[in-house]
């Protein structure tokens, strides 16, 4: 920040993604749990918004506190939350709907009072979708029945793929994928990040003051935060990189960039990345079809420069560097120099 202002300080209330940003798989992210720890002694507000709709707000609390972060289930904001009182708004109670995903997916619909039902005999009003281990071939096959028989068909989400110690494995987003390929149409409805619900939840609990959206994805948290109106954290510790940040449409790009939570605190540990005056030492310039890195200062100071040449060109950028501070930046950051 150029200011030298901490960044939680301009914001009433921070909403958290989880995975890439607390924690990874089932380890905290080293500082998140020191840096929401550091916001509940300030007395500021936080929030947590996942796309993950295995778990219930509680069962996501519990995950929370067990790795030192103090949660309340209040203050978790699910994708299947989100579906199931979409749904409840729209039906009758005990209307039945099929359910396609995890226990805690039926349990959200039983408690916006509907009943969850497996068959598309069951002349089922929806079909709800969300991520579980389990799903399989059998619940694609009842879903594609039902929307075809008039059923109005939700998702949770559409991530593509979920983390795992082994690498990206397939999200809700390739089930959903899968269906769509069935049926030849998208769903009905979205509900999880990038659509905005989520983050204007949260922020319409706390009423007054700004509302900063944190997250690891640039296609869910960073979108889903730019589409609700509010600023954004992309943090460097979950799935988007460096190099995705530069190929970024106007849709997925953050108002600021940290390497982690420390960010926004630190006010050297975050960089904005639009509207504020350009970091000195740093310059990027088009030339040849290549964004040319020069000069020399902290690393991170160099993105906003990096992203402005970037952002300027129709395709994803060759990156290249012209002096040896500008190709240890670009090391540090993953880009190949060209």
């Amino acid at each position: 920040m150029t200011d030298g202002a901490r960044l939680v300080d301009g914001y009433a209330l921070v909403v958290f993604d989880l995975d890439g940003v607390i924690y990874l798989i089932d380890r905290p992210i080293p500082g998140a749990v020191q840096a929401v720890g550091r916001l509940h002694d300030e007395g500021r507000a936080v929030a947590y918004a996942t796309n993950n709709a295995s778990r219930r707000s509680s069962e996501v609390a519990d995950l929370l506190t067990g790795l030192g972060v103090a949660a309340r289930p209040e203050e978790v904001l699910t994708s299947a939350v989100a579906a199931a009182e979409l749904l409840g708004n729209r039906y009758p109670a005990g209307a039945p709907v099929l359910v396609v995903g995890a226990e805690a997916l039926r349990a959200e619909v039983r408690a916006a009072g509907l009943t969850p039902v497996d068959r598309a005999e069951q002349s089922p009003v929806a079909v709800i979708q969300g991520y579980g281990p389990q799903v399989g071939w059998a619940d694609l096959a009842e879903a594609a029945v039902a929307v075809r028989g008039g059923a109005a068909w939700i998702a949770t989400n559409t991530d593509r793929t979920l983390p795992s110690a082994r690498g990206p494995l397939p999200g809700n987003g390739a089930l959903v994928a899968a269906l769509r390929a069935a049926l030849g149409r998208d769903p009905d409805v979205v509900v999880g990040k990038p659509a905005p619900e989520l983050f204007v939840t949260a922020a319409r609990r706390v009423g007054a003051g700004r509302t900063l959206v944190v997250g690891d994805r640039l296609d869910t948290d960073i979108e889903g935060a730019v589409r609700a109106g509010l600023d954004s954290l992309l943090v460097l510790t979950g799935v988007s990189d460096v190099a995705d940040l530069l190929a970024a449409p106007p849709e997925r790009r953050p108002t600021y960039v940290s390497q982690d939570l420390a960010g926004l605190f630190d006010p050297s540990a975050a960089v904005r990345m639009s509207g504020a005056p350009p970091a000195a030492g740093w310059s990027a310039a088009l030339r040849d079809g290549h964004v040319e890195l020069s000069g020399a200062g902290h690393p991170l100071d160099a993105l906003p420069a990096l992203c402005a040449a970037a952002w300027s060109l129709a395709e994803p950028p060759r990156v290249r560097a012209t002096s040896p501070e500008a190709e240890r930046v670009l090391t540090a950051f993953g880009l190949p120099s060209a």
